[in-house]
């Protein structure tokens, strides 16, 4: 042996193989904390199906709405706890597909859609494909794209316009047969603007932590109480609001680009 060969002893070989052995072995274990929230979202996406099967669209659109809670919450108590996983990202994504897509898709049709045959179950279908694609894209864009905004309607935001309507219908006794064909129209297009390229707001550059003006703490308050009053009419309200930002900034730009 030269001195320019390496010393290599059967022992370090095993040791080496093993530590590469070790490295190669998936992880058992997930993250708890964060999956619990993430499987409270899936469960409640569950729960508005079979309640909209009973016939209970109230309670069944509310639990779409406690999704998203649960939703928002995931994301942010593991990167606050820093047990972000890839596992917890498949969970989230296999979850938001069930209660932001399947769920609304089938109180929906349940609650309106039905009576219309095909066209009721084409809309339908076409929020659920609108959902999966959007998710898919999303996965595959992270990243890849300003954090500042979402290339399509959010799935949470598109599931709360459908919840929504059925909510604050419920409550003020809306037949939802005398607005079949609207409902048919609104679900169909919550799923095309999810696949579209408008670009909305994500709010993920807004400081939880820093300090505010105290005029913005006071309009905050103030748009709790008015929310309060009839939280089915004014929370659809502010989902409607939202949804049609991304349309209404897409004009303004383009007005802009063509007038230089």
């Amino acid at each position: 042996m030269t001195d320019k060969e390496p010393l290599d002893t059967p022992a370090t070989s095993k040791e080496t193989e093993g530590a590469e052995a070790e490295a190669q072995k998936p992880h058992k274990g997930v993250y708890l904390l964060p999956n619990l929230f993430t499987t409270g979202a899936l469960f409640s996406g569950f729960y508005a199906v079979v309640a909209s099967m009973n016939g209970q669209f109230e309670a069944a659109a509310m639990a779409i709405f406690v999704s998203m809670l649960f939703d928002g919450l995931d994301g942010r108590v593991a990167r606050m706890t820093n047990t972000q996983s890839p596992f917890g990202a498949e969970y989230d994504s296999l979850a938001d597909m069930v209660s932001f897509g399947v769920a609304p898709a089938i109180v929906a049709f349940t609650w309106a859609l039905d009576d219309l045959g095909k066209l009721g179950w084409f809309a339908a279908f076409l929020y659920v494909a609108g959902t999966a694609l959007r998710l898919a894209r999303f996965n595959t864009q992270i990243g890849s794209v300003d954090k500042r905004y979402f290339v399509g309607l959010p799935s949470p935001a598109a599931a709360a316009a459908v919840a929504g309507l059925i909510w604050m219908s419920t409550v003020f006794e809306v037949e939802p047969d005398d607005i079949s064909y609207l409902v048919a129209l609104y679900v169909a297009l919550a799923g095309v603007l999810m696949v579209s390229n408008v670009l909305y707001y994500s709010f993920k550059d807004v400081d939880l932590k820093g300090k505010v003006p105290f005029l913005i703490l006071s309009a905050i308050v103030l748009g709790i109480a008015v929310i309060s009053i009839s939280p089915a009419l004014f929370l659809w309200l502010l989902v409607v609001v939202y949804a049609c930002s991304g349309p209404f900034l897409w004009v303004v730009r383009r007005k802009k680009h063509l007038s230089k």
